[in-house]
């Protein structure tokens, strides 16, 4: 059977419904196709469920520190089956009400099935033909499988397998020491589980800078994880006592032996089995699907949202992606993805919020920088919650006086770091951060002390 709609989106991830409920709202009948989980990453297998394990995780490290507190428990242990439970009701209830909303959305056209073009704004699902006027593609990522030495002759976990665990691994080691690789790691290891991050280069989240990455290894140390950088050859063996993950540092022995294997080493773009060369579609070298300003394809009216199109890889920039899209064809605006400032967060305890540029950056972009620090423990909030790990950091054009960036690691770090986000979006100097008036006792009410330490930096 052929059918034409005004629109068709490949994908139920966190763009393709809201875009879907845009469309359909403004008269268009639109036609959803998902092969697999409505939600996409964020609900099933990423956001959603981490951050309930990783709030799992961090009340049993605050009921073993509440006699810091003043607070008398018993011994605190682990009910992994709960655990993941929990994780999984926080899936289904959010996956569930995603699909009632598509169910319920009048003019949509719900699909389950594989979408492979035929022929450009031409896919066909199953024994069926879908042709749209205009094409949308919103098919997400997965975890990459690094081509290391006996990868397929182990047993390994991924950020997606290793969601359901209902046991603690004895020994868990991650292969990779970036975001996904670090949130498991403390996750983990406050669970109760042994755990070591290996990691081929030099240190730990190499995109942040030298001190922003140093801190976070620290933290990572203090709670008894062992990091092994600069591991310069990586290779995975059957061992008797699960697997023996190889690494030739420079210090220490040159391998590890683990019960469990995570591999947390980068995502890749869901795109290889959709026919996109039979429909004309470019990609580039690593599969991600090459846009415009305006997230457009090579093909006229065939556009890539959320992680599949390489220009960012979170749940908040699918979302902009969406709203870019929208705005764009149905509400007469010129939105283009490079106007937005870039922000994300880590979610390890306590967590790193990051916005624009990071000091390194913005001095490989030739912008001559002025800069502000403070430890948290400075800041009153970490004084009284006791959490004063970490410190805050702000980089400034010397010249123009906008912020550049900033990167607060500490304690609601993650909330905090949107009064940066905000400023940086409106455009406004650093000067305006300094007269703003916060409340007390936040940590966001360091902020414009913070811009009140803003100095020149020299070489």
């Amino acid at each position: 059977m052929k059918r034409r709609f005004d629109a068709v989106i490949v994908g139920a991830g966190q763009a393709g419904p809201a875009l879907a409920a845009r469309l359909t709202k403004a008269g268009q009948s639109v036609a959803l196709i998902e092969r697999h989980l409505v939600g996409g990453t964020c609900v099933n297998t990423g956001c959603k469920p981490t951050k309930t394990l990783v709030a799992s995780a961090y009340a049993a490290h605050m009921a073993r520190r509440a006699a810091e507190y003043g607070v008398i428990t018993g011994e605190v242990s682990i009910d992994m089956p709960t655990i993941a439970a929990r994780a999984r009701k926080v899936i289904l209830d959010s996956r569930h009400g995603n699909e009632a909303w598509l169910e319920g959305m009048h003019g949509l056209t719900f699909i389950r099935g594989h979408a492979r073009f035929v022929a450009p704004r031409v896919l066909a699902v199953g024994d069926d033909t879908v042709e749209g006027d205009r094409v949308f593609i919103n098919v997400g990522g997965r975890a990459r499988i690094p081509d290391l030495p006996g990868v397929h002759d182990v047993p390994y976990l991924t950020n997606s397998t290793i969601i359901p665990l209902e046991s603690v691994p004895a020994h868990l080691v991650i292969v990779g020491g970036s975001y996904i690789g670090l949130e498991f790691a403390q996750m983990y290891r406050r669970f109760g589980a042994q755990v070591t991050v290996v990691e081929q280069g030099p240190s730990l989240i190499s995109r942040e800078d030298p001190d922003v990455s140093a801190a976070v290894e620290e933290i990572l140390k203090a709670e008894g994880i062992a990091i092994r950088t600069d591991a310069c050859c990586i290779r995975l063996a059957k061992h008797g006592d699960g697997v023996s993950v190889g690494v030739d540092c420079r210090d220490g022995s040159p391998e590890v032996v683990g019960s469990h294997v995570l591999l947390a080493v980068g995502r890749r773009p869901n795109t290889d089995d959709l026919g996109l060369d039979v429909a004309g579609i470019r990609t580039d070298g690593r599969g991600y699907i090459e846009v415009d300003s305006g997230l457009q394809t090579s093909v006229e009216g065939v556009w890539a949202l959320g992680d599949c199109n390489g220009r960012g890889a979170f749940t908040h920039t699918a979302w902009n992606d969406y709203e870019i899209v929208a705005a764009n064809l149905l509400d007469g605006q010129s939105r283009r993805v490079e106007d937005r400032v870039p922000g994300y967060a880590l979610y390890i305890d306590p967590p790193l919020g990051r916005a624009g540029l990071t000091e390194t950056q913005a001095r490989a972009a030739g912008h001559a920088i002025e800069m502000a620090t403070r430890p948290m423990t400075r800041v009153g909030r970490a004084v009284e919650k006791a959490e004063t790990q970490g410190f805050m950091k702000l980089v400034v054009d010397a010249g123009s006086q906008r912020i550049l960036g900033a990167s607060i690691l500490g304690t609601g770090g993650d909330e905090a770091i949107h009064g940066i986000l905000d400023l940086m979006n409106a455009d406004q100097p650093v000067s305006m951060l300094k007269w703003a008036v916060p409340i007390h006792p936040t940590v966001s009410e360091l902020l414009p002390t913070l811009a009140g330490d803003v100095r020149p930096v020299r070489d």
